[in-house]
């Protein structure tokens, strides 16, 4: 049933078309870059945007800096929200059940597919950044000021942090998913579902913006999704970035729990 999944996700050309869009903004970024006099200032703008113009090799952590506060949630919580609510709004989930499978075996192969969705969009975004920032941009051997602590990194150090680097999205990806995934176990209606999901992450962001909720910000989903930038300091600042795996584990095994619950004590009429 999982391979059944993951290949009704990736011959899907929604699937695809959501991924080539979610790369138009970056490679629109860099082109914008090369043409105009809009680069940021060192030490300005998203994390990386302004390097990347004396390191091409950069560009893949523009990339995902660029994606990471809006369009890459939005795809991730689309393809989530629409694994049960989908099938229920197109009169199949009943007919998929009806299967010696079982619901918890379903459920683990939606997860399993959307899980391979977020890993394949995060690692397709980071290497057209490579790609478009190789292509545009200076390709030399990393020099002074690469870290954001304003040390210098060898090539070797800056591969390794970029793979710890897209790891951390990754995660930090799959708590959108699993928001999304409960709330498709809630209703018929993907959008619905999406729309859930977006909504706890916008007032995340929106309350983490407000003094009178610090009290909350330590535990906001949206939290410490930029903290894979200090993988890039000189040393590596791992305190906010083990803080954000731990939340996001917090938040992905608690609401995984509660999609389980929900949906096999739910009542399927369609």
């Amino acid at each position: 049933m999982i391979l059944v999944e993951l290949r009704k996700t990736f011959r899907r050309p929604r699937t695809w078309a959501t991924i080539a869009v979610l790369n138009a903004l970056p490679v629109l970024v860099a082109v914008l870059l090369v043409l105009t006099d809009l680069a940021p200032r060192p030490g300005e703008g998203p994390p990386f945007l302004s390097a990347v113009l004396s390191n091409g090799t950069l560009y893949p952590l523009a990339a995902l800096a660029i994606v990471l506060p809006l369009f890459l949630p939005i795809a991730v919580a689309v393809v989530a929200g629409d694994a049960i609510a989908g099938e229920a709004q197109a009169g199949t989930l009943r007919y998929l059940l009806a299967r010696p499978a079982g619901r918890t075996r379903l459920l683990v192969a939606k997860l399993v597919a959307v899980l391979a969705f977020v890993l394949v969009t995060v690692l397709v975004v980071a290497a057209v950044g490579y790609v478009i920032g190789t292509t545009l941009f200076e390709a030399q051997p990393v020099a002074g000021g690469t870290s954001v602590s304003g040390t210098s990194l060898t090539p070797e150090e800056v591969a390794w942090r970029t793979l710890l680097a897209i790891g951390y999205v990754a995660v930090s990806m799959l708590g959108v998913a699993a928001f999304a995934l409960f709330f498709s176990t809630l209703t018929d209606s993907p959008l619905g579902a999406t729309m859930g999901a977006l909504a706890v992450l916008v007032a995340s962001s929106l309350l983490f913006t407000l003094d009178a909720a610090s009290p909350l910000a330590p535990y906001l989903p949206t939290r410490y999704w930029l903290s894979f930038v200090d993988l890039f300091r000189e040393p590596i600042l791992w305190r906010d970035v083990t803080r954000g795996l731990a939340l996001q584990g917090v938040y992905v095994g608690a609401l995984l729990s509660a999609a389980w619950a929900s949906f096999t004590t739910k009542d399927i009429t369609s």
